[in-house]
């Protein structure tokens, strides 16, 4: 399976007057428009087929909209398995039900760390790793969708993402 992980683009700074609630703060103006281009730079990493899975929070799905609207592809699915703060088993549990084999995971740091350090590296994995915003990786799992069980194939910042697209 190749997993990609997508960071969600540059969203407005916490503001707990404007959103109360975090998962409910959107893109920037600058974010949606700089996406827009590194979503077709992230298209032509991805296979065709590739299954688009989401957090639930509103800049991750916007991010998935825009990377949706560029590979042509339906709608994205939500899953609360990708919500900021979740264990990285959840994400694990999440990828080994899916038969697909190509999924994007659109989420958030340290989330995407996290399960990108854990995958390559197994549990209690640490590494340092500066996953920009709007910015992509692509780990490929041969057989078991597993910790420590990855190959990094790719990683991308988002300025070499829109000058590929």
């Amino acid at each position: 399976m190749q997993v990609f992980l997508v960071r969600h683009a540059i969203a407005h700074e916490r503001n707990r007057v404007r959103w109360p609630n975090d998962a409910l703060r959107p893109l920037t103006t600058a974010g949606i428009r700089k996406f827009r281009k590194a979503a077709f730079g992230i298209v032509r990493c991805l296979p065709k087929r590739t299954v688009l899975l989401t957090s639930p929070y509103v800049r991750a799905r916007e991010t998935a909209s825009l990377l949706a609207e560029a590979l042509g592809s339906r709608k994205p699915i939500e899953c609360p398995e990708l919500a900021s703060g979740e264990a990285v088993q959840a994400c694990f549990a999440l990828l080994r039900k899916r038969k697909e084999a190509s999924v994007a995971l659109i989420g958030h740091e340290p989330n995407l760390s996290t399960f990108l350090a854990t995958s390559l590296g197994g549990e209690g994995a640490r590494m340092k790793i500066n996953f920009k915003k709007g910015g992509a990786a692509c780990l490929e799992f041969q057989r078991l969708v597993a910790p420590g069980q990855a190959t990094l194939q790719l990683m991308l910042t988002p300025r070499v993402l829109r000058a590929l697209g």
